[in-house]
C-alpha cells in the first residue's frame, strides 16, 4: 500500500494542475467555487532560495525598451508546490519590446476580458527583477465566467497559495505577483521618506512606481505622501447569485470614484520623478485596491492570447483610438 502513495500524490497534483488552468476555447471547465465572503489568510513563508540565476535585462533603443528576463525573482519565495498551489517554479522566456513613448488613449483598456473567449486576464507589467505583475485570476463563482464574478486573489475567498511576496506560480511555472512585491521592495529599500524608485514597466510602456510619491506631482521638492487609489468597496448587497455583501471577494465589489484618491481609473497620474524629471504618466502600486492597476492608459502588448487570436479562436481586446 505504501508503494501507491507517491503515485496517488502525483495523480492529485496533476488533477489540481488541470483545474488551475485558465479557461478558454477548447480548455477544461473552471473550478466551481461557492464562497461569497473574504477571509483572513496566512501567506506561505518566504524561506526558499531558488537555485536558478536571475536574468533581467532592460535595454533602451531610440524608440523601444527591449526586455529580456527569465521570471526568476531576486528574493526568497514560498515553498511551491504547496497545499493551495500545485505548481513548480520554472525558468521563463520573457522577451519583448515596449514603446518608450506610449500614446494615451481616449478610453482605458482593461486587463480583464469580459468575454468567454480566451484568457480572462492579461499581465499588467513586469518588475525590474523580471517577474510579471499579473493580478487577475481564473477563478469565478460557480465556475461561471459568463456571470463574471471573478475572485480577487488577495481576498482569501479562494485560497491560491500566495507567499509573503503576494506571489505564486501558474501551471506553466511562471512565478508572478498578485499584490505588493514585498521582497523586491525590501531589496530596493522603499520607504516613506523619499519618492518610490522605479519598480517596473507596464505592458503599454509607462513606468510603475509604488505607494510613495510627491504631494505635488509637478514639484520634486514637495513633501512625500502615501499615494492612494480612487477605488472603494461598493455599498450594500450583491445581486443573487452570488449574493452577500460587497466585501472585496470579487473584482466587481469595487468601484472607481473620481477624485476620492490621488490616481485615475488606471491607478496612474502625470508626475515628475528622478527618472523622468520633465514629467510622465506613471502607474502606482497602492496599498488599497486595486494594488496592481487593472487598466492600461495606452495600447498594451499581450503576453497571453495572441497566438490563439491569430488562429481565429480568440476575440482580442479592441484597440482604442489615441488622443
Amino acid at each position: 500500500m505504501n508503494l501507491l502513495k507517491p503515485f496517488l500524490l502525483l495523480f492529485l497534483v496533476s488533477v489540481l494542475n488541470l483545474s488551475a488552468q485558465p479557461s478558454g476555447i477548447g480548455q477544461r471547465s473552471l473550478r466551481q467555487h461557492t464562497r461569497i465572503e473574504s477571509r483572513v489568510w496566512e501567506p506561505i513563508q518566504t524561506n526558499e532560495k531558488l537555485i536558478f540565476e536571475k536574468v533581467s535585462e532592460f535595454k533602451k533603443s531610440k524608440r523601444e525598451l527591449k526586455v529580456k528576463a527569465n521570471g526568476i525573482p531576486d528574493h526568497q519565495v514560498g515553498r511551491f508546490p504547496n497545499a493551495q498551489n500545485p505548481n513548480f517554479i520554472k525558468v521563463q522566456n520573457h522577451e519583448f519590446s515596449l514603446p518608450l513613448n506610449p500614446r494615451p488613449l481616449k478610453e482605458p483598456i482593461p486587463l480583464h476580458n469580459e468575454t468567454v473567449r480566451g484568457p480572462p486576464n492579461i499581465p499588467f507589467g513586469i518588475a525590474v527583477n523580471g517577474v510579471l505583475f499579473d493580478p487577475g485570476t481564473a477563478e469565478f463563482f460557480m465556475g461561471n465566467r459568463r456571470a463574471d464574478w471573478n475572485y480577487e486573489a488577495l481576498s482569501g475567498a479562494v485560497l491560491l497559495g500566495l507567499d509573503e511576496n503576494h506571489g505564486h506560480v501558474q501551471p506553466n511555472g511562471s512565478y508572478h505577483y498578485h499584490g505588493l512585491p514585498t521582497g523586491l521592495l525590501r531589496n530596493m529599500s522603499v520607504n516613506g521618506k523619499e519618492h518610490s524608485p522605479l519598480v517596473g514597466y507596464a505592458m503599454d510602456g509607462y513606468p510603475i512606481y509604488v505607494i510613495y510619491g510627491f504631494e505635488d506631482p509637478q514639484c520634486m521638492e514637495s513633501k512625500i505622501k502615501k499615494i492612494k487609489s480612487s477605488y472603494r468597496l461598493k455599498k450594500g448587497k450583491r445581486p443573487d447569485p452570488p449574493g452577500g455583501s460587497y466585501d472585496g471577494s470579487f473584482s466587481k465589489d469595487f468601484e472607481f470614484v473620481d477624485g476620492s484618491g490621488d490616481l485615475d481609473q488606471c491607478n496612474g497620474r502625470v508626475t515628475k520623478t528622478k527618472e523622468y524629471p520633465e514629467g510622465i504618466y506613471a502607474y502606482f502600486l497602492t496599498e488599497n485596491w486595486p494594488v496592481i492597476p487593472r487598466y492600461f492608459r495606452a495600447e498594451p502588448i499581450r503576453l497571453r492570447g495572441d497566438r490563439a487570436a491569430r488562429r481565429g479562436n480568440l476575440k482580442e481586446i479592441p484597440s482604442r483610438k489615441p488622443f
